[in-house]
């Protein structure tokens, strides 16, 4: 018998035998509810810039749902992103980074459930593309946050601080 066939049952048994994860926030060391939440906010940005598609499928719920609200406030239009199209387009090789910079984050949390305001303004590479809001929902499970709602608006011309614009 070969010394792997031997080795894995007893690998395994104690857990030495450990596969790879996809990167996650470690919610663990948050100093605070409103930081873990911050933290996961933050990984789904970071991996969008690098076109990680792991990274971005993990902060977010199996059952979540994306939407976009456009148009002016009495003509509004809805329309819904499958969660695994945008995976798989974060993933996709493009020349440009998605760069979505944020500021001015508001989280309120209550128990298991973390509500986050989060304006932003979007650039393809250097060009802006546009700008808005996103409305994310989250729920904790386990000491983890993950993104269950995500609604954006997308407008040109807002005020964007200097600190952010590229």
């Amino acid at each position: 018998m070969p010394m792997t066939s031997r080795l894995l049952p007893l690998l395994l048994a104690t857990g030495l035998l450990v596969r790879a994860a996809p990167a996650q926030p470690d919610d663990t060391t948050a100093s605070s509810p409103e930081d873990a939440v911050r933290a996961t906010i933050d990984a789904l940005f970071d991996g969008m810039r690098a076109g990680d598609s792991s990274a971005v499928r993990v902060v977010f719920h199996a059952d979540a749902r994306l939407h976009t609200a456009l148009g002016p406030s009495d003509t509004s239009a809805v329309t819904r992103t499958l969660l695994d199209a945008f995976v798989e387009a974060v993933g996709q090789p493009h020349e440009e980074v998605w760069d979505e910079r944020i500021w001015d984050v508001e989280i309120r949390v209550d128990g298991p459930l973390a509500s986050a305001w989060v304006p932003y303004v979007f650039y393809h590479g250097t060009e802006r593309s546009h700008c808005g809001v996103n409305a994310l929902q989250l729920v904790q499970q386990g000491n983890d946050w993950r993104i269950v709602q995500l609604t954006d608006t997308r407008r040109q011309g807002c005020d964007v601080p200097a600190e952010v614009r590229k």
